[in-house]
């Protein structure tokens, strides 16, 4: 075939032949699809979420420290609130309580002794003690006077001998006045001041044997709520100190629904509305359960949860209380949530599929 000819081929008049054709076929589907997309409607009762499982865990640890002395439970067991879930050797509290107990007895009996004051025989015996003192007063007295008599008679007596007996009056008189002074104290009793003293050294150490008794409770570790034991991080004989773990606990309710919406659907759902939380293994038997926070900000859709949005789109996160009696939700457990609307609303197929229903 020479320059510049066309081909008369029957399969180029075939083309040209179909060409027309084929674009008033598509122009046909195009113009389908978008009726399907625009009028298809579909009236909405709930508004439906996805999310994840999370559960909270807890670590749990002596307040003091000691020896393992037994690990009632392994990881897997399930455990109930209040369940003693391991000891301490409780030996060297014991010792201490005891120390403590015969030391606030001895407080307590000195305590006694200045609340009821002075017996009335001490009493009597410092009264006898003042008598015989002024006895004693009153014969240096009398002793003084007359050889203070003999001192007019030149001769009679030395000045030394009557230094003397001035001396002894006067260690007389001290000791007279010591006496009575004692005997007042007696009479009168302790001081206040060394009562409250008492008092206070007394109720210091009640304090002391409290905390030791304290310490002594706290050797036994309990669950706090049911749940599982998810690890198990000490043996029997370790030495472990205070707030070091042990076990760590599962709960098993209540559990938490991480999901997320969107600014959309944001003004629908509020603080303590009833949902309805379903899985895979049981979608006929949903969980009760009722919104227990919304994230005051917004955030992109994280690429690990499904969404009901595009990727790229701002969310707001939620957290879904559920609970969990049977325990059948488990952590990182694909879920959904159903709101129900107030006021059923229709949305188009094309709008569903914007959404990524």
């Amino acid at each position: 075939m020479g320059q510049g000819q066309t081909s008369n081929t029957p399969g180029s008049h075939r083309r040209r032949h179909w060409l027309p054709v084929a674009v008033l076929l598509l122009a046909g589907v195009a113009v389908a699809v978008w009726y399907v997309l625009n009028h298809e409607v579909e009236v909405e009762t709930h508004l439906v979420l996805q999310g994840n499982i999370d559960v909270r865990q807890v670590n749990l640890s002596f307040k003091v420290e000691g020896r393992i002395e037994t690990l009632a439970v392994d990881e897997g067991d399930a455990v109930k609130a209040g369940q003693f879930v391991a000891t301490l050797d409780k030996r060297y509290f014991q010792d201490e309580l005891r120390v403590a107990n015969g030391l606030r007895d001895n407080l307590a009996s000195i305590l006694a002794k200045l609340e009821h004051g002075s017996r009335p025989e001490e009493i009597a015996q410092a009264r006898a003690q003042t008598a015989s003192k002024e006895a004693t007063l009153a014969e240096a007295r009398a002793d003084y006077a007359r050889y203070k008599e003999l001192e007019k008679t030149p001769g009679a007596i030395s000045k030394q001998e009557l230094d003397r007996y001035a001396a002894q009056l006067g260690v007389a008189e001290a000791e007279a006045k010591a006496a009575f002074e004692s005997q007042r104290l007696i009479e009168i009793g302790p001081r206040r001041e060394d009562i409250d003293a008492a008092r206070g050294l007394h109720a210091q150490q009640r304090a002391i044997i409290a905390q030791i008794e304290r310490k002594l409770a706290d050797c036994n570790l309990v669950a706090p709520s049911d749940g599982v034991i998810f690890t198990r991080s000490r043996e029997i004989g370790a030495i472990v100190q205070a707030g070091e773990t042990v076990f760590t606990l599962t709960l098993s309710s209540p559990v938490w629904v991480r999901t997320y919406v969107n600014e959309r659907d944001l003004g629908l759902i509020g603080p303590g509305m009833a949902v309805a939380v379903t899985n895979d293994t049981a979608p006929d038997r949903p969980y009760p359960a009722h919104i227990g926070f919304i994230s005051p900000t917004a955030e992109f859709t994280p690429k690990t949860v499904e969404t009901r949005e595009v990727r790229t789109s701002l969310v707001y996160r939620l957290r879904v209380v559920v609970d969990n009696p049977d325990g059948g939700l488990r952590q990182g457990m694909p879920v959904t949530v159903r709101l129900p609307l107030q006021e059923p609303r229709k949305r188009t197929l094309w709008q569903r599929l914007r959404a990524g229903d």
